[in-house]
């Protein structure tokens, strides 16, 4: 019985901090390119900040798009992969919180499966390309308790390679576009 309360109250607090992350971070989404200002660790905020909100657009790929044609795009995907995965932890504790209000619907039931049945190669596969609808992956990977260093690390490795992607392409594309 004690253990019920204890694990009631971490899925209640994990829930809590996910609705106020998406909050701050919805709030804040018009200087959050400013942070590009402050270099690498700038970017990783970026990321951070933009992969933390479940279910809300905020920029991100952008800023990695640009950035790479004005810092080294292998540093600038690796800290945006890395504050993208961070930021994923977002979708990850509410569905572990099990306090998932979107269940029902029919994205979800398609990501589901592929995340029930392939665990970290799908997360994989699907953090590598660009979708908004991630955060159902981070969610489906929270309610079937695929431990975090497994998600982390699955969603770290998809995430540099959209990273990389998006960082090289500013890089060969926009000096080429403006003549730099």
């Amino acid at each position: 019985m004690k253990k019920n309360w204890k694990q009631w109250g971490i899925r209640a607090a994990a829930f809590l901090i996910v609705i106020g992350i998406s909050y701050f971070v919805y709030r804040i989404r018009d200087q959050v390119q400013a942070y590009a200002a402050y270099g690498y660790p700038g970017i990783f905020l970026i990321a951070l900040l933009a992969n933390a909100t479940v279910l809300l657009p905020a920029p991100g790929l952008a800023v990695v798009f640009s950035m790479g044609s004005i810092f080294q795009p292998w540093a600038v995907a690796l800290a945006a992969a890395s504050g993208g995965a961070l930021g994923e932890l977002s979708g990850y504790l509410a569905g572990y919180s099990g306090q998932v209000l979107i269940e029902d619907t029919e994205l979800y039931r398609r990501i589901y499966p592929w995340v029930a049945r392939y665990g970290g190669w799908a997360i994989l596969l699907l953090a590598a390309i660009p979708n908004p609808f991630f955060d159902l992956v981070g969610l489906a990977a929270g309610i079937l308790r695929i431990p975090l260093w497994r998600f982390l690390l699955f969603c770290w490795a998809g995430q540099l390679i959209k990273m990389t992607l998006f960082a090289y392409a500013g890089a060969l594309s926009l000096p080429w576009i403006f003549g730099k």
